[in-house]
């Protein structure tokens, strides 16, 4: 066991790295099964018009998105490995956020076995979404507040706003944690934190300067990201019935009882009152959600924090009763079991349909067909007589489908794909001479209209698994625009 020093950042047990290198190698031997996620692509095309921000979010995840992509020419691998070693980082926090309120390695192992073996932690893990460096940040932010607090250290708090302002670049719901948590500090304690003036300054000051970037692109273009979060309230886990439920299998059902113990230890502690604001923030922002009908899994950047706190009750518990270090290593290994089966692409793509993983992890289904999506449209494309060609533009439903075809569709033959759909809506339109368009993402003409008519379906996508995914049974339809695309634009352009 490594001897712990004062101040250093010393992980108390080989088996934490054991822990974490694991979940290494299994996020990185999946990362390339199925395909890519509609979100990827449109994150690297939005990557290639870097900007301080976009309508649905800010500039760092496509920017690293871009970078990715072009140096690992290509690699899901290459693309998908920052969200690994986020979600491994993360793995890692969770274990210090044990030792920091005093657990010793066996509860650092805890914390950071029901933190990589949780579902979120797998499927944020596995490819790239901004979720991922959100539960990164968060989880970061809990751990230097923490730190802060049992030391006595105003240190901290300056490397808390400069995580807070970078997390921020990446998934602005950082920033409301961190300002819940600094309002939980001043109720319930403990309150010196807000009379270090130099120190709370300093570090509002580096959170702030680093999100105004995206804060002020955000207020020019009229604060699209509110109304993305207006359309899309409510639109999974069942809106405000199925957010509760939902939290009970975001780690695993099994190891719920961990996190339930970093709620409640707090106040149960002696010692630990200093920790409140952990379960009063977590409270608080359940409730916010539920009252602006977030998506449940927006909670999920708070978990490794409860579970680092509650690996210490639960550390304990082991120590005293041999059936609860037995029960308790079960959990965790059942959990890795039907976590990785539900997070991972490891069921044939033949046996998604139907199945348990689509009802609760339906981005699974989106990582398959891209392949024959790209086929069938690059079909219908070359079999326009070229003449027609040079009046036609490319137009989609959705940034999956234009981005899919902006990062694959080159091999294909195809031109640019246009969009109305969040960033897309802000990289032009089709040119004037464009009287035609080959419109994909339309269920039909009915759906199509009013900005199209005279539409004829000239292909029908089918990914060949029979998977009931978004792009599955879309027909591909050659139709006459209506009006100038200056003039159907706005009708066209939707955030959501």
């Amino acid at each position: 066991m490594v001897r712990r020093k004062a101040g250093r950042w010393i992980l108390d047990s080989p088996w934490v790295w054991a822990v974490a290198a694991a979940q290494f190698a299994l996020l990185v031997a999946t990362s390339t099964r199925y395909g890519y996620h509609r979100d990827e692509f449109y994150f690297i095309v939005s990557g290639w018009h870097p900007a301080f921000g976009y309508p649905d979010q800010p500039p760092l995840v496509p920017l690293l998105c871009a970078a990715m992509h072009s140096l690992g020419g290509g690699s899901l691998a290459a693309l998908r490995m920052p969200s690994a070693l986020a979600s491994v980082a993360t793995t890692l926090l969770a274990a210090l956020i044990a030792r920091e309120v005093g657990g010793e390695g066996r509860a650092q192992v805890i914390a950071a076995a029901c933190t990589a073996v949780s579902a979120f932690a797998l499927a944020v893990g596995h490819f790239v979404t901004t979720t991922t460096f959100d539960l990164l940040s968060t989880t970061l932010l809990g751990w230097l507040a923490i730190r802060a607090v049992r030391r006595r250290s105003a240190r901290p708090l300056l490397l808390a706003g400069i995580a807070v302002g970078v997390g921020f670049e990446a998934k602005p719901q950082v920033g409301l944690v961190a300002a819940v948590m600094a309002v939980a500090v001043a109720v319930v304690g403990p309150r010196w934190p807000l009379t270090q003036r130099w120190w709370t300054a300093a570090a509002a000051c580096a959170a702030c300067a680093l999100a105004a970037p995206y804060l002020v692109w955000q207020q020019l273009h009229g604060w699209p990201q509110l109304t993305v979060a207006h359309n899309i309230a409510g639109s999974a886990e069942n809106g405000r019935i199925g957010f509760i439920p939902f939290q009970l299998v975001m780690v695993s059902p099994l190891l719920v009882p961990v996190w339930v113990r970093g709620l409640r230890a707090p106040f149960r502690r002696p010692g630990w009152e200093d920790l409140r604001f952990v379960p009063l923030t977590y409270g608080a922002i359940a409730i916010v959600y539920l009252l602006t009908d977030g998506k449940a899994y927006y909670l999920a950047s708070l978990y490794p924090i409860v579970l680092g706190l509650g690996a210490i009750p639960t550390a304990e518990r082991t120590l005293r009763s041999r059936r609860s270090a037995r029960l308790l290593a079960v959990a965790i290994a059942l959990s890795g079991c039907i976590s990785a089966v539900i997070a991972l692409p490891l069921l044939p793509v033949r046996d998604l349909q139907g199945s348990v993983v689509m009802a609760l992890d339906p981005d699974q289904g989106e990582t398959v067909g891209w392949p024959e999506f790209l086929g069938t449209v690059a079909q219908a494309w070359r079999h326009l007589p070229r003449a027609e060609r040079a009046h036609t533009a490319i137009f989609t439903g959705n940034y999956g489908e234009a981005g899919a075809i902006g990062v694959l569709g080159r091999a294909e033959g195809l031109p640019r794909a246009y969009s109305g759909h969040n960033g897309f809506s802000e990289w032009g339109m089709p040119p004037r001479d464009a009287t035609h368009a080959l419109v994909v993402g339309f269920t039909g003409p009915r759906d199509a209209g009013p900005s199209f008519r005279r539409c004829r379906t000239v292909a029908v996508v089918h990914n060949g698994a029979g998977l009931d995914n978004q792009e599955q049974g879309m027909p591909v339809m050659l139709c006459t625009v209506t009006a100038p695309w200056p003039v159907i634009w706005d009708r066209l352009t939707h955030f959501d």
